[in-house]
């Protein structure tokens, strides 16, 4: 018994942590599909094979290897790096080679669950003796995600802003994507060139994303939003705008979430989710903070250097197309003050800011999603009793997600659209 939780201990340290990525295939799931695969891309301007597993098919095999009391997000990447691997296995045959394979897994500190998937699904990677070498890639919220050991000696700082960039562009373009696909002229439209649109910039960071060359990145986004534009058509009047807050991986991948941004827009709504953007700047708030507490003043600097340019590039490119400013955080906190304080660190702070801001921006309405027994999801479902109390109009509700159709949810989902319309229509100025 001591042999084998030694055993145990030591794979967590030797096979799940930061790794060189030179000359390794670099794994990354498809949570946010757009921001995935700009990612990739700029791994690959870096020397880095990096691919996005397709996500989804491998559910089944997510839910053979978990007990069902993991939230739903670990079910699903468990099946999509499973079936990958088999598929690989398949297809290479004697050729295939564990070791080559570096699967990408971050974590963040509680009370989430997320900081125990990387463990978890290290030890069903090593029930299986011909997986045992298939290493983990982490990165951590504790230090903000740094990089180090991961990308070449010399190269982190190029890719810290270039990676940043391509989170920024991917967040533009979901916001492209949610405001023309409602208002399209011609039905499904907005989903191909959105399809083609992502390619086209995952190729732009591949090809310039090493070099810096952000200007020439943003030519071709420049002609994106122009072309996304001219699908937009201008009799259609304005639809309730919903707010969808929560559980990050559920909120942003549409296979999790059972297409609840298409549902709604097919209900007459016009959606809006926050940036993948917001929770790095979330992290490093919290990292300045926790390093004053521990008078770690050095790193404290760090992270507010780079904060600084975080914020600057995200403005800069969020003016120049027209969109409100998503990077102050401590607009968020103080909305959830005197409901959430900002020491209860995680998403639940967050979700309830946003909410906040959205009833103060003249949404029609909120949704939070979360995984079936997601502890932060629920107790946003819980203060939210306290928000009705002071705006009793205002529609709100909470999905929990475990992966199955639910009849039931579909009817609340259609209710909840004609409470928004109601709710536009008497409280809201168009």
């Amino acid at each position: 018994m001591e042999a084998e939780k030694s055993s145990t201990f030591r794979t967590m340290s030797e096979n799940v942590g930061q790794f060189n990525l030179r000359g390794k295939t670099f794994l990354i799931p498809e949570m946010n599909r757009i921001g995935a695969h700009l990612l990739a891309g700029t791994f690959r301007s870096f020397g880095v094979n990096a691919r996005v597993m397709e996500t989804y098919k491998g559910l089944d095999l997510g839910k053979e290897f978990t007990s069902g009391k993991e939230c739903f997000p670990c079910q699903v990447t468990m099946g999509d790096i499973l079936f990958f691997l088999q598929e690989e296995k398949r297809r290479l045959g004697t050729d295939f080679d564990p070791e080559e394979y570096i699967y990408f897994m971050p974590e963040a500190e509680g009370p989430c669950r997320f900081g125990m998937y990387n463990k978890y699904q290290r030890i069903v990677l090593d029930a299986f003796p011909e997986l045992e070498r298939v290493k983990i890639g982490s990165l951590t919220s504790k230090n903000s995600y740094a990089l180090d050991g991961m990308i070449d000696r010399g190269k982190t700082r190029d890719f810290r802003k270039a990676g940043y960039f391509s989170v920024v562009i991917a967040d533009i373009l979901d916001r492209l994507l949610w405001r023309i696909r409602p208002y399209e002229k011609k039905e499904g439209i907005a989903d191909g060139f959105m399809e083609k649109a992502m390619m086209t910039m995952a190729e732009a960071f591949e090809s310039h994303g090493a070099g810096r060359s952000f200007d020439k990145i943003l030519d071709g986004l420049e002609e994106i939003i122009d072309e996304g534009k001219a699908i937009i058509d201008p009799s259609v009047p304005p639809k309730p705008l919903i707010g969808i807050v929560g559980e990050i991986y559920v909120r942003s991948q549409k296979y999790s979430n059972n297409f609840i941004e298409k549902k709604l827009e097919e209900l007459g709504c016009e959606v809006y989710l926050p940036s993948i953007a917001e929770w790095f700047f979330y992290t490093n708030f919290t990292r300045v903070r926790n390093c004053r507490w521990f008078q770690e003043n050095r790193r404290a600097l760090f992270t507010k250097v780079f904060n600084a340019y975080m914020t600057w590039r995200h403005n800069t490119l969020y003016r120049l197309f027209n969109i409100p400013s998503e990077a102050d955080v401590t607009k968020l906190l103080n909305h959830a003050s005197g409901l959430v304080h900002h020491t209860y660190e995680g998403e639940t702070v967050l979700t309830i800011g946003k909410t906040m801001e959205c009833i103060h921006d003249n949404f029609a309405g909120v949704i939070n999603v979360m995984p079936f027994t997601c502890m932060p999801g629920n107790i946003v479902s819980t203060v939210y009793k306290r928000v009705k109390d002071t705006y009793p109009d205002f529609p709100l509700f909470n999905l929990s997600l475990d992966g199955l159709e639910h009849g039931v949810d579909s009817m609340r989902l259609e209710t909840f659209a004609n409470q928004a319309r109601n709710y536009q229509y008497h409280h809201i100025e168009i």
